[in-house]
């Protein structure tokens, strides 16, 4: 994949970590920090609208009043969010899908592998307004060891922010080799320093564990801060998720608001039920009902580019023509207008995982696996499996000239014989008579070929819309065709009954058709490409349109 068109003039400027700013500047003046990463991510390029800001904030003993003072939040301030949560809950990957950067922070499969607190900030796209900063922390290691300094280090009839105060200026907090592990609790100072300098905290849980003590004593502790805390449940979509047995006991510690938000299986309604209910919980939510009407409408506006890089693919694939002469051997053209085809379709992948910022590179790990979505379109095998049939005999997924039966192009009969025995039924796919006449034949992509690439594409864009940024298990692009014969083992005998493809085979739409007498539509034809787009804009925002009702339908 080629990650230049990362930073395409024409890639869109959304709500997604817009501004990165520099912890070290005093200025809040928006920085580029992809010159910053070049040096050590050799390859990688970052889009204006995936920046991020992963400098460390500071720990330092000298910074426990200026981190600990804050007012409450008023009308027109950014909000604070403080992400918080014992180690390996997936922290960091919530923060990923939230802010649709795979190269946020850094997640694997251990524990504490956050270190540092680490910031982004969510801004108004329209106005440049940051709406959100969030804080990414360090996973609480050693929730029960700290309970227990505090019951016996600090007073019980103090409130608690000054008991966190007087723990945050203890030799303990500060961490050093003259601690032992046991006494060191420098990782849970920093995310209390975090959690005091900020209006609001999200408690990530991972929905798969059970509840234990050490979680009932990191809530106690979290609630000491004096701010509202907000469950989020992480990895919801798997089978061993506890959350009744978690949502009890939060409701004996008086959190009755909580959230469901999978960071691999992602769902965007969920993310909108996260931040109104955060909003709920805060006197000024000013930010927060901005911040989700302007998700909102970037959601709705990449879904709906998202449809016209389809349909423009489509109508591209349709138009594709090739004359030869009717004496001539057909294989040659076919394998080459084929590989034409498949590397279409590759361009037209890589600009949907481009604009849903899933890029290819090596900075994250398998950001997406395309396994599912690379096999060839001209194999007999995958048009079966997605229950399509070929019209009229054609040989699956070959290609059509002139209404010739596939099955006969390149053998010794040739073309005319083709033509002698075809029996009427595909005469509607055959050039002018003059071409017959004068003995010029075109070979075109076949109408199963067409239905197989259009299929696909909107599995893979209903793929993007529901993985998070941080998923990284291929078994997670499970498409429709999948699902539906693995669910329900259903044999499609017929094109009209078939549930996954957006219409029958012999039912292209008028768009598909129009293109098949537009050859100067295809850029493939004419390798003319800002010219052949030109021509078919009006056609594809016509079929964009006929996607989605589709895939509305589809659910």
């Amino acid at each position: 994949m080629n990650n230049n068109n990362n930073n395409s003039d024409s890639q869109p400027k959304s709500l997604f970590a817009d501004k990165a700013y520099d912890a070290s500047n005093s200025s809040t003046k928006p920085i580029d920090i992809s010159k910053e990463q070049s040096a050590s991510n050799t390859g990688q390029s970052t889009t204006d609208s995936s920046l991020i800001d992963s400098s460390v904030l500071s720990t330092s003993p000298t910074d426990v009043t200026k981190t600990t003072s804050k007012t409450t939040i008023a009308s027109d301030e950014p909000l604070k969010l403080a992400v918080v949560g014992h180690t390996n809950t997936g922290k960091t990957s919530i923060l990923r899908t939230l802010l649709r950067d795979v190269y946020f922070g850094e997640v694997k499969n251990e524990a504490a592998t956050t270190r540092h607190v680490e910031r982004a900030q969510l801004t108004d796209n329209q106005t440049g307004e940051v709406l959100v900063t969030l804080y990414d922390t360090p996973g609480l290691e050693d929730a029960s060891g700290l309970m227990d300094w505090l019951e016996d280090n600090t007073a019980s009839r103090r409130d608690g922010i000054e008991r966190l105060q007087q723990f945050l200026a203890a030799d303990n907090a500060q961490g050093g080799d003259t601690l032992g592990s046991s006494e060191d609790y420098s990782q849970e100072a920093k995310v209390i320093r975090q959690l005091l300098a900020s209006d609001m905290a999200i408690y990530v849980v991972d929905a798969r564990e059970p509840v234990l003590g050490k979680y009932k004593d990191e809530l106690t502790i979290l609630s000491w801060a004096a701010i509202p805390v907000m469950p989020v449940f992480n990895f919801t979509d798997s089978q061993d998720a506890n959350i009744d047995e978690w949502q009890t006991m939060l409701a004996r510690r008086n959190l009755h608001i909580s959230t469901r938000f999978d960071s691999v299986a992602f769902e965007f309604a969920d993310e909108m039920r996260l931040w109104q209910n955060l909003a709920t919980m805060l006197t000024h939510a000013e930010m927060l009902e901005q911040l989700m009407q302007r998700r909102t409408e970037n959601w709705a506006r990449l879904y709906d580019e998202a449809n016209i890089i389809i349909a423009d693919f489509l109508l591209n694939v349709a138009a594709f023509v090739q004359e030869i002469n009717e004496d001539d051997d057909p294989m040659p053209v076919l394998q080459q207008m084929q590989e034409a085809v498949r590397q279409s379709e590759r361009s037209m992948q890589n600009k949907l995982l481009n604009l849903y910022k899933f890029y290819d590179n090596a900075v994250a790990a398998t950001p997406l696996e395309l396994q599912a979505y690379q096999q060839d379109p001209f194999d007999p095998e995958l048009l079966k499996s997605y229950g399509i049939r070929t019209t009229s005999g054609a040989a699956a997924g070959a290609l059509l000239g002139l209404g010739i039966d596939a099955a006969a192009l390149g053998t010794t009969l040739g073309l005319g014989a083709a033509i002698g025995g075809i029996a009427g039924g595909l005469l509607s796919n055959t050039g002018s008579i003059a071409d017959k006449l004068s003995g010029v034949k075109r070979l075109y992509i076949d109408p199963a070929t067409l239905t197989l690439l259009a299929t696909r594409a909107i599995d893979l864009l209903v793929a993007v819309r529901h993985r998070g940024h941080a998923a990284t298990d291929a078994t997670q692009l499970l498409y429709a065709k999948e699902q539906i014969m693995t669910d329900g083992n259903v044999e499609l005998t017929d094109d009209e009954s078939n549930p996954i493809t957006p219409w029958p085979t012999h039912k292209l739409p008028s768009e598909l058709k129009k293109a098949r007498g537009k050859p100067q539509w295809s850029s493939l034809s004419s390798g003319k490409s800002e010219q052949a787009e030109s021509l078919r804009i009006d056609a594809a925002w016509s079929l964009s349109s006929k996607l989605q009702a589709h895939n509305l339908d589809r659910g």
